[in-house]
């Protein structure tokens, strides 16, 4: 399986379900005659970052994997989102890039050198160590942490809405 299969399928996939997920929750605020911008600055706990950060944190996830596989500069997102619908928005732009991506493009990445650079650490993986053990764990744990924000908020989700239309015969 390649490194394409692996990650940018699966990022579409839940990105997809990620944005059904907060159009949910604006359908949620509506019907009930509430803002639905207060979910944005929502938090677990006060020292987590909101639902607007965990989102852009997950696009910024999927669209650097894609980016750092392939040999090529992800775009810049500003980070400025603060309402829902800059929040879909942001989603449906990542979702944008990453289907601009084919799976020729990732040929030959497998020993890629992939760095990642984060406030404390820097890292170097092998491509496929990257993918298994940075990209997609970190991707998946602040989607899983958006929708969790939302049911916590009363959205009624469950893991149906996490998971979405999975490939199945």
């Amino acid at each position: 399986m390649s490194l394409y299969e692996v990650s940018i399928p699966t990022f579409l996939l839940t990105l997809r379900n990620l944005k059904a997920i907060l159009e949910k929750a604006v359908a949620h605020a509506e019907a009930r005659k509430f803002d639905p911008n207060v979910f944005a600055s929502q938090r677990l706990f006060p020292d987590m970052l909101p639902l607007n950060r965990q989102v852009q944190i997950a696009s910024d996830a999927a669209k650097g994997a894609a980016a750092r596989l392939s040999g090529t500069e992800p775009p810049k997102f500003e980070d400025t989102e603060t309402t829902m619908a800059e929040l879909i928005a942001r989603v449906s732009k990542t979702i944008d890039y990453l289907q601009g991506f084919k799976p020729e493009q990732f040929d030959g990445a497998d020993d890629r050198i992939v760095t990642v650079k984060t406030p404390r650490n820097e890292f170097n993986f092998k491509a496929l160590d990257y993918v298994r053990h940075w990209a997609l764990p970190n991707f998946f744990f602040h989607v899983t942490t958006a929708y969790a924000l939302l049911r916590h908020g009363g959205v009624e989700l469950g893991k149906v809405d996490y998971l979405g239309p999975v490939p199945h015969l």
